[in-house]
């Protein structure tokens, strides 16, 4: 199945209760090839209307925070552990996540990259778990925040997800900084 076939195929999944308030599939965007694979949570409101990543709220931080650290969409490849938007932006259910990680998984082994980027707790939750890689003893998952973990095959660089912002504005300089760690994984 190449590139195409996979986001033609998420784009009518049924798999789960979350297709039927589906508007506008939103697939994942930037470039397959640059070895960086970013991995948001979910659509939000505007990205369901729209059909695109982060157009929302969450878009515009994500947009600042990018410039900040010199780097653009088209550096990298941007999708979502769950395809379609979860209502009232909650956590994901158990058969939401059992339904959309095949996807994930499959663009994962599409697109190979080198360099996987979570962003926020359960994105780092799935790609450590699928990864084999336990939590840190003692540790939540939002410590690995700004931390590189380097496997045999990925380095993996968790950061906060752009809408930690809106509700945490104190958060923006540590953000920054992280974010900039990304320009380093393209030299």
């Amino acid at each position: 199945m190449s590139i195409l076939q996979l986001h033609s195929s998420i784009s009518v999944c049924p798999k789960c209760s979350l297709h039927k308030t589906r508007i506008k599939p939103v697939l994942p965007e930037g470039n397959p090839g640059s070895g960086i694979m970013m991995i948001a949570q979910s659509p939000g409101k505007v990205e369901n209307q729209t059909g695109r990543m982060f157009t929302g709220p969450s878009g515009k931080i994500f947009n600042e925070l990018l410039k900040h650290a010199g780097i653009s969409r088209n550096d990298f490849y941007l999708t979502n552990l769950i395809k379609c938007m979860l209502i009232k932006s909650r956590d994901p259910s158990r058969e939401q996540w059992y339904a959309c990680t095949p996807w994930l998984i499959k663009e994962i082994e599409q697109i190979k990259p080198k360099v996987i980027v979570p962003l926020g707790f359960q994105a780092t939750k799935f790609v450590l778990t699928y990864l084999g890689i336990p939590r840190p003893p003692g540790k939540s998952y939002r410590k690995l925040f700004g931390n590189f973990i380097k496997t045999e095959k990925y380095v993996i660089l968790p950061l906060r997800h752009p809408t930690a912002l809106l509700f945490n504005p104190d958060k923006r300089k540590v953000m920054e900084e992280n974010y900039k760690k990304l320009k380093e994984l393209m030299l």
